[in-house]
């Protein structure tokens, strides 16, 4: 016997009527940059650093790595948040907040975003999407070691600043902007992630204004120590500026990095009404996802070439049009390989095209790492120059050399500069930017 199903029968309904304004493709372009860098804190003091073939890499200051592999990195030596944030709060708060904070009032500070412009503007419609790929690391692992005495002897702020989104709330607090507040974590792929998100906001006519990037401070015992289990450091430790060499036969890991990189997205109108400077415009991006290893890259490199094609696409460029690559590369013998293999195949046999890696200079910042090579790539089509790479003494057999940029910078003429992210758990990120 079969039992009856209840089916319910709906009087034909009509339509429902859309309410939403409609609004016409709106052009997002950059007039602010912010970098907290070991390569210096201003955009253009970080870009002649990178054109010089400057390395900010150097021996471990902060605590004592003595008795680790890995005893180099990025580090910032030198870094005040006097005048940008609070003594009191500076104090409680973890290093990857005090970079993000500072990294995004210098981006308004570059972008002419002065005290009477912040009063003229509509806060409701200015937000703040700043990542961290790891968050308050230092924050959390003292939390930690108190907790071993007692939770009486706990920071009390230990969960909220050791959180990725509370720097952009901090953040826009201070600012008092109400507009779309949170952050996003993808690992290395963060800061991308963040860009293109933000600047999805200010097409879908919902903000005028984003501060977007990332940040992170992981050059602690526990940082270090973690990165150091996973065996995927550099070892360089008697030769620090030679440690980070992608696509050079001899690169033995990546090197460790910390600071932030911030732009100030705009809609294009609103930055022209109140006579801003643009740098360029950001034309658009694309996420994937690998679905392949935690750590690995796929070994065709699927979700890279999709995450290229996706992004050309959006930004409504063609492959022809693309003229400078800043790649992940990270120093390491799979990834590099791999995302240059896709690159190739996305992009054929352009002489025209060049490709560098900012981290052979700076280290990896993790998810600071795309927001500072999106203020490279933006320089490179301000001034007309590409930093080297340098340390690339003996190439991979597999690269073909003659699209890379050698140990001394070059002239081009960007046209479309493409600026690549990739993250653990197979995290993609592809952004566009051009000329204005």
């Amino acid at each position: 016997n079969r039992v009856p199903i209840a089916v319910s029968f709906h009087p034909e309904r009509g339509g429902v009527e859309n309410n939403k304004s409609e609004t016409k493709q709106r052009r997002v372009v950059v007039t602010g940059m912010g970098v907290v860098t070991p390569l210096g804190h201003e955009p253009d003091e970080f870009y002649s650093n990178l054109l010089q073939g400057v390395s900010g890499i150097s021996e471990i200051e902060a605590f004592d790595c003595s008795s680790y592999p890995t005893r180099i990195a990025g580090e910032i030596k030198s870094f005040s948040t006097d005048g940008w944030v609070a003594p009191k709060l500076a104090k409680r708060m973890d290093k990857f907040m005090q970079y993000l904070i500072v990294a995004g009032k210098k981006a308004l500070e570059n972008g002419g975003v002065t005290e009477g412009i912040m009063n003229e503007l509509d806060k409701s419609r200015c937000g703040v999407l700043i990542g961290s790929g790891m968050g308050g690391m230092k924050v959390f692992s003292d939390a930690i070691e108190a907790l071993r005495v007692s939770y009486r002897k706990m920071n009390p702020f230990c969960v909220p600043f050791a959180t990725t989104n509370m720097g952009s709330a901090i953040l826009a607090m201070d600012l008092g902007w109400m507009g779309p507040n949170y952050s996003i974590s993808t690992a290395c792929a963060t800061s991308n992630f963040c860009i293109l998100s933000a600047a999805n906001h200010i097409m879908r006519g919902e903000t005028d204004l984003m501060l977007c990037g990332g940040s992170d401070a992981p050059i602690i015992p526990i940082g270090l120590g973690g990165f150091v289990a996973c065996r995927a450091l550099s070892q360089r430790n008697s030769d620090p500026t030679k440690a980070s060499r992608p696509w050079d036969m001899d690169r033995d890991g990546f090197v460790m990095g910390e600071g932030a990189g911030v732009l100030l997205l705009e809609e294009l109108e609103h930055a022209k009404q109140r006579g801003a400077e643009i740098y360029a415009e950001f034309l658009g991006g694309s996420f994937t996802c690998d679905a392949y290893h935690m750590t690995e890259p796929h070994p065709e490199g699927k979700g890279v070439i999709l995450c290229v094609k996706n992004a050309l696409a959006d930004a409504g460029v063609t492959r022809q049009d693309i003229n400078y690559v800043n790649a992940h590369a990270t120093s390491t013998q799979l990834g590099d390989l791999k995302e240059f293999e896709a690159l190739c195949r996305c992009f054929g046999q352009n002489p025209q095209l060049r490709v560098n890696s900012t981290k052979s200079m700076t280290g990896h910042l993790l998810g600071a790492a795309g927001g500072i090579e999106a203020v490279a790539a933006i320089q490179a089509i301000r001034t007309g120059w590409i930093h080297p790479n340098i340390n690339l003494d003996n190439p991979e057999k597999n690269v073909d050399v003659s699209l890379l940029v050698g140990s001394q910078k070059e002239r081009c003429d960007v046209k479309v500069a493409l600026s690549n992210s990739f993250g653990f758990g197979g995290h993609n990120s592809s952004i566009l930017f051009a000329p204005f």
